[in-house]
């Protein structure tokens, strides 16, 4: 299991991380534990929407760095997470059309690194990554950023769906990587996007593709049908630049139109 940045055992300890305010990604406790303390630390993690385990003994045993847990365990982040308004407002004053990555389940942490970094190179405002089963801001995310994660802002939401809804007001077109989409170069890729990147085995969700906008895919000659999800990011993520570039020329993209949203 990744370990998110920061052990905390022990009940005062992880009582006044989250206190402190501390970004608690994830919250284990011993299974059938219900006293005072106990119950004050699992309101905090429900107040703070973390994600909370009930688990056996032995498993805290094994997790437990100093053998003194006390029934808790908890990891907090390496690197402190952004607001979605963060990210908006880091465009706004760059004067330019949002250019975000969303990310639906990337449970790599190098991955998830990798990417951040190549949002930063991109010209990406930022990045937002769900609570659960993805992989959070470690120190091996950080490491594999090469230190793009101190310069592109990384949100945390309960909700994709919700989200991309959300940002859906504010402008926003979505588009996800998938195989059963249209060859990237034929759409326009131009605007106000987000960009949609799946899970590294079993793709796009169906529930986020279904809030998608379009689809589209990248080319393939080999002899095996898909790319790390890292690279996958990447080229789509250039193919952004080039059109951009293109578009701030003055050289014509084919238009999104009220039709193409209608039929997701």
């Amino acid at each position: 299991m990744e370990k998110e940045g920061l052990t905390i055992e022990g009940r005062n300890a992880v009582i006044e991380a989250f206190r402190a305010g501390r970004t608690i990604d994830k919250l284990f406790v011993l299974e059938g534990c219900q006293d005072g303390p106990i119950r004050t630390i699992v309101r905090e993690a429900k107040k703070n929407d973390t994600v909370l385990s009930f688990v056996p003994k032995e498993r805290l045993d094994r997790m437990s760095e100093t053998g003194r847990h006390q029934g808790v365990v908890a990891y907090a982040a390496a690197y402190g997470y952004a607001q979605v308004k963060d990210i908006l407002d880091v465009a706004r004053k760059k004067g330019e059309p949002p250019f975000l990555f969303l990310l639906d389940g990337i449970e790599d942490p190098h991955n998830l690194g990798a990417i951040i970094r190549t949002a930063n190179q991109a010209g990406a405002h930022g990045v937002i990554i769900p609570k659960r089963r993805a992989a959070g801001l470690s120190a091996t995310a950080a490491s594999a950023s090469a230190g793009a994660i101190h310069y592109t802002p990384v949100a945390k939401v309960t909700n994709l769906v919700q989200t991309m809804e959300q940002l859906k007001e504010e402008g926003l077109w979505f588009v996800c990587a998938d195989m059963e989409g249209e060859v990237m170069y034929g759409q326009n890729l131009t605007g106000a996007i987000g960009l949609v990147i799946g899970n590294e085995g079993d793709g796009v969700s169906r529930l986020v593709k279904e809030k998608c906008d379009f689809v589209t895919k990248i080319p393939m000659f080999g002899d095996i049908d898909s790319l790390n999800a890292s690279v996958a990011a990447g080229i789509l993520a250039y193919e952004v630049v080039r059109q951009r570039r293109f578009a701030n020329r003055g050289i014509a993209c084919k238009e999104n139109t009220s039709a193409q949203r209608n039929k997701k």
